[in-house]
């Protein structure tokens, strides 16, 4: 009950006085949340998204308002073994399970080399992807399929070091290029996220999904759907 408790705390304080954010109408949460202050170091702010920090990442017809996203801006490892600042942008409703995420990332010491909203690459994901560049947010199709719409248009998914954590397409390419040597997945490396690891296991703990198990596997990719 005590986890429980905090996670209405936590929520009830990152909303505070922003739009559309209602604690009453929020579902109980599913995970054993670890709120962002009990992690030294990770010094996780949230607040509503500036339009610049949108970008081109957010267009008419989106499926979710800007009033629905924030912006986290946090602390996270970097390969050169520095801590350094981040920022995502994700749906309202995903802030305190990623805080959970990163907050057990931060506290293994796992590297990301970097975390950039999408407006910082004009929301293009091959872009953004080449950079290595983490990332949540963006009103954008699926890879491959111009037809349908991926879970970052709805700012509940999240793609962590792609570079290390490629998708591979159905002709087995690799997304983005200069991911390939990292397709050996038997193979660890720095950023590489493994079955078991931390980071994956933070995943399983508030129920979100990883592409790694898909028949075109994507490495990179975690989801509140499973999409």
């Amino acid at each position: 009950m005590r986890y429980r408790l905090a996670v209405v705390a936590l929520t009830a304080a990152l909303c505070a006085s922003l739009p559309a954010c209602d604690v009453q109408q929020a579902p109980a949460p599913r995970f054993l949340a670890l709120p962002a202050e009990s992690v030294p170091g990770l010094a996780a702010r949230v607040s509503a998204v500036p339009a610049d920090k949108l970008g081109a990442s957010h267009r008419a017809g989106c499926p979710v308002p800007p009033g629905n996203l924030r912006l986290i801006r946090m602390n996270h490892w970097g390969f050169d073994g520095k801590v350094h600042t981040g920022e995502l942008i994700v749906h309202r409703e995903a802030v305190a399970p990623l805080l959970h995420v990163f907050g057990k990332a931060y506290a293994a010491r796992f590297p990301i080399r970097r975390m950039r909203v999408m407006a910082a690459y004009g929301g293009s994901d091959a872009r953004a992807m080449a950079d290595d560049n983490t990332s949540a947010f963006n009103c954008r199709p699926v890879t491959g399929d111009p037809r349908k719409l991926s879970r970052h248009a709805w700012g509940d998914a999240v793609d962590i070091n792609p570079v290390e954590n490629p998708y591979v397409d159905l002709h087995g390419t690799s997304h983005p290029p200069n991911g390939r040597d990292h397709l050996d997945r038997d193979r660890a490396r720095p950023g590489m996220i493994r079955p078991g690891d931390a980071v994956a296991r933070a995943f399983e703990e508030v129920g979100w999904s990883w592409g790694d198990r898909w028949s075109n596997p994507d490495y990179q990719h975690f989801s509140a759907n499973g999409d």
